[in-house]
């Protein structure tokens, strides 16, 4: 059975995916399901750096303002709304290019990692939700490192949903979620892709995430933040956790100064961006698309990109 075409393009935040996310869409007849754990929620546009209805273009886009910030979002639901929005999209004829930079949701798909596990019992997630609600998530993301430091490497401490997984995977089954998922990555993924990461100099992309934080507090971070606290999401929120998020809402309770609150924003969005980049240095069969190579020149890079999707062209 012809495997069907399925593009990603990914890279660092702030390296511009989704400029050329729309370009590569136009050209190939693709339409995008975003691969970010934040812009799927309503009300979060500046912050999760959300693209706005009028530069989609007419592209449509899934996965985007889909879901209420109280509403839960990980790996496993992200994996099942993907595949059912591929398969809508192959019936229309058109190609899937998952646009994002959350690498472990790639993987998910590309691979089609099986997340299953006997997990009827719910009661090891709702002591390890306790134990991270008492004594925080440092002491949580500890507890993973002494078993599975993979793991811990992989996952921030601020990520406590993922580490509850890890640790509730590894209670569940006795073998570390990293070793599983390794396994899986080794299956041979279902799919017909290219698998694009778009990257330029650290230190340009370093410049783009400072000049775009200073952006969104100059476009209303501060006054999205606010309302969000108004509608009631505090940081109990899975999705009040994002990177821009937590740290105005600590302003907002007066906490932090908001100098200090938008240091801590672009010093942990640059090293979200390094460990981005760590990450897919990792996986296989990749693409690297250095701006640099292409003389920032979109059009080169689309050239590029074409001949890889459709190297017979």
């Amino acid at each position: 059975m012809e495997k069907k075409k399925l593009i990603v393009l990914t890279g660092p935040t702030a390296v511009g995916k989704t400029k050329l996310s729309i370009e590569l869409a136009k050209r190939i007849g693709g339409e995008i399901i975003s691969a970010d754990s934040a812009q799927v929620y309503k009300h979060m546009d500046i912050g999760s750096a959300k693209i706005r209805p009028e530069e989609m273009e007419g592209i449509p886009h899934y996965l985007v303002d889909e879901l209420e910030p109280s509403e839960e979002f990980n790996v496993v639901i992200f994996q099942q709304k993907t595949k059912q929005y591929m398969q809508e999209i192959y019936e229309r004829g058109h190609i899937p290019i998952l646009v994002g930079g959350t690498g472990f949701y790639i993987q998910a798909v590309l691979y089609d990692i099986n997340f299953s596990v006997d997990d009827d019992n719910h009661q090891i997630r709702a002591e390890l939700e306790s134990i991270a609600g008492e004594k925080g998530a440092e002491f949580l993301h500890e507890e993973l490192r002494k078993i599975d430091p993979a793991s811990a490497d992989a996952i921030h401490a601020n990520n406590v949903k993922r580490v509850i997984r890890a640790l509730e995977y590894y209670k569940l089954t006795g073998q570390r979620i990293s070793e599983h998922n390794e396994e899986q990555r080794k299956n041979e993924s279902p799919y017909d892709f290219s698998y694009f990461v778009l990257n330029d100099h650290r230190d340009l992309l370093y410049e783009r995430i400072d000049k775009r934080v200073d952006e969104m507090v100059t476009e209303g971070l501060i006054e999205e933040v606010k309302y969000l606290k108004e509608l009631g999401y505090d940081r109990s929120y899975v999705s009040m956790q994002a990177l821009g998020y937590k740290e105005i809402l600590s302003y907002l309770d007066g906490e932090i100064s908001l100098d200090n609150a938008v240091y801590v924003i672009k010093r942990d969005t640059r090293h979200f961006a390094k460990r981005q980049i760590t990450w897919f240095k990792r996986e296989k069969e990749v693409i690297w698309v250095n701006k640099p190579e292409f003389n920032y020149n979109n059009k080169e890079i689309l050239d590029f990109m074409c001949q890889h999707i459709n190297p017979q062209k």
